[in-house]
This record gives structure tokens, C-alpha cells and sequence, in this order.
């Protein structure tokens, strides 16, 4: 594993531009990869998590070609996935797994997915449920991946989502795509809509009634030409370094905006953060802009984060937490059980590396409380191979006395490659 130095910084400033929202790509690649035509990607998520998807439509058939770093042209295969010569391989990708496996379940063929030995910690069960309803076969492990599919024909089935899950959602409208019938399903918590955007892109049609959401069965894809938005999971962690440092100006070029995903920006403005939206444009239904940030005087505010707002800020909660000493009043994070089944425990090692740093914070099964008003010194930070970990306390670090070292900081990559080098650029030391 390798180790990053972060030092602190005197401030925090300057204008990027954030690579392609791992969200979208990951949707982009699977749809084009269905589709008629080749579909022309530019800005493309640099991140290993998206590669996987584009990975695994390759062995599906689809012909991929990196014409440059952030530029990939996929050639799909007209509707029509063939029996794999070898297991789909999803990496470390969750999102790859979950989606795919409705992507693939119509299709006549036995399909096995795979991944690292993270993955196959993660819940694979609210997948198996709705897709066996409409049909299909799916073999787990003790709920758990590899996953096999026995593929074929589908009947839409109706859906109540038990849990917030966009994965879940994504899985069940990529089947219904393409089963007999039209498929619905209701969501107790909206979740973000990049799979409803993506598939309308790509000449799908989908029908929303308040809470009901449905999509008839036999359409067919067309491929389109998109630039991918900026993404804002990432942004996150620069947000919240942002408001560390009374005289920081952020700039964010050409972010993804979607309302579904505005929570995070409620939460910064909430904290204090003062944010301008210097433009903002439509594309592709997705809404794209460009934002500047400054941090409040008197420093951040605190908050409590629980209920639906957690679901929808689930991803960024650790980074959330990590400024928690730094805010005035604290930040308390409940209802967010889900952190404990992703990439790693999130809540246990953001608990452990806050420890380690000199903080005081109380640990929930569902979340945590840190008080604010703490001063943190620097410690060796245990990534536990997560990206978000690495990313959060290198946030952290930036006002922390003395050097921080972030074991396992290679985990960054999953998600954002050019983390630690922006991070640099854009700390004043």
C-alpha cells in the first residue's frame, strides 16, 4: 500500500475542472453498450469504477475505443448481449454489479459476475428480488457475489423499493427496458434520477406519476454523442475544504448539477458556505454548471444530518464528518446504517481515524456525533483501502497541526485518479 503525505495549508483557492461524474459514465456506458450505433463520450470519469462497466460491455460484446484519456466511442451491440466468453468483471464497482445484472438478466444466456474481495462483501440481495419476480434466475452466495444469472425473456413486474437505492432502481428500469409489459415502481425516498436522464437520452421512454415511476418493455436504444458532466461526489471533498479557510475561493467548472443531487450544495450552504451559480445550462436532461464557493468568516456551523437527507448525501457523509471538529456547533449524522456495507465500514473507520487525530466523537449503529470546536493534529490515517476514507482525511489534514499520512492512499484511484495532484494545486501553503 502506499502512503500520501498531506501537510496543512494556509488556505484553499483557484478554479478546476472536475472529471466526468462517475454516476453518469457508468449509465452511459451500459446504455450505449445496448444500443444502436456507436455512442461518442467525451469527459469520460477518469475513475477505475466506471472502467469496470465499460470492461464488462466489452466482454458483452460491445467494441470500446479510447480515442484519448477522457474520450471513449462505444459500439453497441444493437439490443442483442451474447453467452460471454469469460465472467463480467465489476472490479470494486457496486454500481457496475447491480446494474448490469438487470442489464443482462433478458438475455438468454448464463452470466456470471465478479469482483474484488470487497465486492463480494457488499448486499447483492435487494437486486435478486424484483428480478426474479419479472423471471429471471439469480445464484448468490449467502447473498453475496459472485452473482450467476440465468437469463431470458422478462414480464414487467410493479416494484416497491424497500430501501433508498438508486442501484436497485436502475437495475429494475435497465430490465424493463427490455421485458413484456410495462414495469413500475415506487420509491419511499427519491433517489438521484441519472438512469431516468440517461435513458430518455438514448430514445427510451419512461412515465412518472408522483411517486410511480414506469417504463414500458420492448424499446430500443439509440446511440448519442454527450459530454459528461463534472462530478459532484467529488467536488465534495474540495467544498468542504473550501469552508476550513475564512479568505478559500472555489470555483467549479462544468459540474453536474442535478436536483436529485443538489442536497450536498443545501448542506454547504447550510454549514455557512456561501455558493454562486456563474452558469448553468442543460444537456442531455442533465443540468450542468459552474459554481464558485467561499467559506463563511466565522468558519462552518454544523448541522444534523438524518432521515431522508442522509440517504441522499450517503456518499459524501464521510467527508462531512471529517470537518465535523472544525464546525462550530458539531456535526451529528444518523439514519445512515447503510455506511457500514459499503467499500468498507465507513462509520467504524471514520470513528477510528477522528480518534486517531485527536477528536472526540461518539460512535451510533447508524452514524456518529462529533462535537465541534476541536483542534486535530496530524496521525497515520487507515484508508482501509476506501477511497472516500483517503479522500475524507486528507480534507481533514488540511487544518490539522503537524503532518497527516493517509496508508492505503492508492484507494483514491477507485473514484478520482487526479485527487491528491488537484488537492495540491489548489492548497495555499
Amino acid at each position: 500500500m502506499s502512503t500520501q503525505t498531506i501537510r496543512p495549508a494556509r488556505s484553499f483557492q483557484g478554479s478546476v475542472t472536475l472529471p466526468g461524474d462517475k454516476s453518469i459514465s457508468h449509465r452511459y456506458a451500459m446504455l450505449g453498450g445496448l444500443a444502436e450505433g456507436t455512442t461518442r463520450l467525451s469527459n469520460f470519469s477518469t475513475g477505475a469504477d466506471p472502467h469496470s462497466s465499460l470492461a464488462c460491455m466489452e466482454t458483452l460484446g460491445a467494441k470500446v475505443v479510447r480515442t484519448d484519456e477522457k474520450t471513449i466511442e462505444i459500439t453497441g451491440t444493437t439490443g442483442s448481449f451474447g453467452q460471454p466468453a469469460k465472467p463480467l468483471d465489476c472490479g470494486n464497482s457496486g454500481s457496475t454489479m447491480r446494474m448490469l445484472s438487470g442489464l443482462v438478466a433478458p438475455h438468454a444466456h448464463i452470466y456470471t459476475l465478479i469482483g474484488d474481495h470487497s465486492l463480494t462483501l457488499r448486499p447483492m440481495e435487494r437486486i435478486r428480488k424484483p428480478l426474479m419476480q419479472m423471471g429471471a434466475k439469480l445464484d448468490l452466495i449467502d447473498g453475496h457475489a459472485p452473482i450467476t444469472i440465468y437469463g431470458g425473456p422478462l414480464t414487467a413486474i410493479h416494484f416497491d423499493t424497500p430501501i433508498p437505492s438508486a442501484q436497485v432502481k436502475t437495475a429494475i428500469l435497465f430490465a424493463g427496458l427490455q421485458a413484456e409489459g410495462t414495469t413500475s415502481l415506487t420509491e419511499s425516498v427519491r433517489t438521484r434520477d441519472h438512469s431516468e436522464h440517461a435513458l430518455r437520452a438514448f430514445g427510451a421512454t419512461l412515465l412518472r406519476d408522483g411517486e410511480k415511476l414506469s417504463i414500458p418493455g420492448g424499446q430500443t436504444l439509440k446511440a448519442i454523442n454527450a459530454t459528461v458532466p463534472g462530478d459532484l461526489s467529488s467536488a465534495a471533498f474540495f467544498l468542504c475544504a473550501a469552508l476550513l479557510f475564512p479568505d478559500s475561493n472555489l470555483v467549479l467548472d462544468a459540474v453536474g448539477m442535478n436536483p436529485t443531487r443538489s442536497s450536498l450544495l443545501d448542506i454547504i450552504a447550510a454549514l455557512g458556505g456561501k455558493i454562486k451559480v456563474l452558469h448553468v445550462e442543460e444537456q442531455h436532461g442533465e443540468m450542468v454548471g459552474t459554481i464558485q464557493v467561499n467559506a463563511p468568516a466565522d468558519g462552518p456551523t454544523g448541522m444534523e444530518i438524518t432521515g431522508a437527507l442522509s440517504a441522499q448525501v450517503i456518499d459524501e457523509l464521510p467527508v462531512l464528518a471529517a470537518i465535523g471538529p472544525y464546525t462550530r456547533d458539531g456535526i451529528t449524522i444518523r439514519d445512515a446504517k447503510e455506511l457500514r456495507v459499503k467499500e468498507s465500514d465507513r462509520i467504524a473507520l471514520v470513528v477510528k481515524n477522528l480518534r486517531a487525530m485527536g477528536a472526540e466523537v461518539t460512535e451510533f449503529e447508524d452514524g456518529l456525533s462529533v462535537p465541534g470546536g476541536q483542534s486535530l493534529h496530524g496521525a497515520l490515517i487507515d484508508s482501509g483501502t476506501d477511497h472516500r476514507i483517503a479522500m475524507a482525511f486528507s480534507i481533514a489534514a488540511l487544518r490539522a497541526s503537524g503532518d497527516t499520512e493517509i496508508h492505503g492512499a492508492e484507494a483514491a484511484a477507485i473514484s478520482f485518479p487526479e485527487f491528491f495532484t488537484l488537492l495540491d494545486t489548489l492548497s495555499v501553503r
